[in-house]
């Protein structure tokens, strides 16, 4: 790796000095990128395993989202919720009939967005059912990860991200994750909702336990309450199917996206099934910037490219390929305990003196030319472009293998 330019380490540390310190980006400036290879200001050459946290599915310049924002670009940028526009309309109609189970759609700017906007609804529908406040209780599972707004981040189940930002708000409880007996006991006639990923991502790429969902929906329709599933991570192809809940066989009310939708532009979503799909009357909830027509034209590309049969078929191949070289890697190297997830969804958890030291494997990584991710100080967490050719897999591990034998070797 080339070192840091005098250009680039000035630009550094202007952002060092302009930021608010919540975020630690490593040394260097990224500058463009093309397919799953991205390459920073002084010409080093990166493979992306990472995607931007899952966003960027096509990779980099993907020639349909390139045509479809220039040409928006050359049309309108915005206009807010108080006039319709075709590329909004478009995308929620062709949203929907890639979700059965769904029949309207609420567009917002992110995940966090998404997620408020489901645990509004759901509070609502229990408001206009007659639900006394007390019965207006949101589950969610340890490990999960919801967003970092005050309430999304109340009902993220892991305490590290909500020290310091008390009081939060109530009304949420907490149960472990994949225990059937523990949910069945937990959710009650008090909750209104339960909100669940289907495979957690920040929580360690921890798929849901066979069964686990359905037990979720069987106990929701026991109580009447919702089932509402955050697909913000792992939706829209990253299991290998279109929608992650689709390997649970499950029906839900609400489903949250955003992430892949925009294939790197800024959007979420909310899908809702019939029964709940007008709890969200005239003036109950907004988003100045939801729907945005750059952004909606964007993720109509995307649901294009990633709504084919041939792709999710492509996910699936190249993700038993990464998992095979993974747990090869991890086997010679003594280094992982698992490698878990699905699709091109996938964690592996280190163990013995690496257990808690992802952050600086992904460092020595990023030296060898490779850009990882972790979930927490225990697990690599890989989401590479959804379009990951054999030629780009293939030397990603091979950076990888370079990287870990610097890092164990020295």
């Amino acid at each position: 790796m080339k070192p840091l330019s005098p250009e680039s380490q000035a630009l550094v540390e202007t952002g060092r000095r302009c930021f608010v310190p919540n975020y630690r980006p490593r040394e260097m400036i990224l500058d463009h990128g093309r397919g799953a290879r991205l390459w920073d200001k002084d010409g080093n050459e990166y493979i992306d395993f990472g995607a931007g946290i899952a966003v960027s599915v096509l990779g980099h310049q993907h020639p349909a989202l390139v045509a479809a924002l220039t040409e928006q670009a050359h049309k309108l940028w915005h206009t807010s919720n108080v006039y319709f526009t075709e590329p909004s309309i478009r995308l929620a109609e062709e949203l929907l009939a890639l979700a059965p189970f769904a029949s309207r759609a609420f567009f917002c700017n992110s995940g966090a967005e998404a997620n408020e906007a489901a645990i509004k609804l759901a509070r609502k529908h229990a408001a206009d059912r007659g639900r006394a406040p007390e019965a207006r209780e949101i589950v969610t599972f340890t490990g999960s990860f919801h967003g970092r707004t005050l309430t999304t981040v109340t009902a993220t189940a892991q305490p590290k991200y909500q020290e310091g930002f008390e009081p939060l708000p109530g009304g949420f409880r907490y149960l472990p994750f994949n225990d059937v007996e523990a949910a069945r006991a937990g959710i009650t006639g008090n909750t209104c909702a339960v909100l669940v990923e289907p495979v957690q991502g920040e929580g360690g790429v921890m798929p849901a336990a066979p069964g686990f969902l359905q037990a979720l929906r069987a106990r929701c329709d026991e109580v009447g309450a919702l089932l509402m599933l955050d697909e913000v991570q792992c939706g829209l192809g990253r299991t290998g199917r279109l929608f992650g809940h689709a390997w649970d066989g499950v029906a839900p009310d609400v489903v949250t996206l955003a992430k892949a939708l925009g294939g790197g532009m800024p959007i979420g979503a909310l899908l809702a099934a019939p029964a709940v799909a007008e709890v969200l009357g005239f003036g109950s909830h907004g988003s100045t910037f939801g729907g945005n027509p750059l952004a909606c034209a964007a993720a109509r590309a995307v649901l294009r490219e990633v709504g084919s049969p041939a792709l999710l078929a492509h996910v699936e191949r190249q993700g038993g390929r990464l998992r095979a070289a993974l747990t090869e890697l991890g086997a010679r190297h003594d280094l992982f305990s698992e490698v878990r997830g699905r699709g091109l969804m996938l964690g592996a958890v280190l163990q013995g003196a690496w257990a808690d030291k992802a952050t600086e494997l992904t460092e020595h990584a990023r030296r060898h030319g490779l850009l990882l991710l972790q979930a927490g100080p225990g697990v690599l967490r890989f989401l590479p472009p959804l379009n990951l050719t054999d030629e780009e897999l293939d030397s990603g591990i091979a950076r990888l293998e370079s990287a870990l034998e610097s890092a164990l070797g020295g």
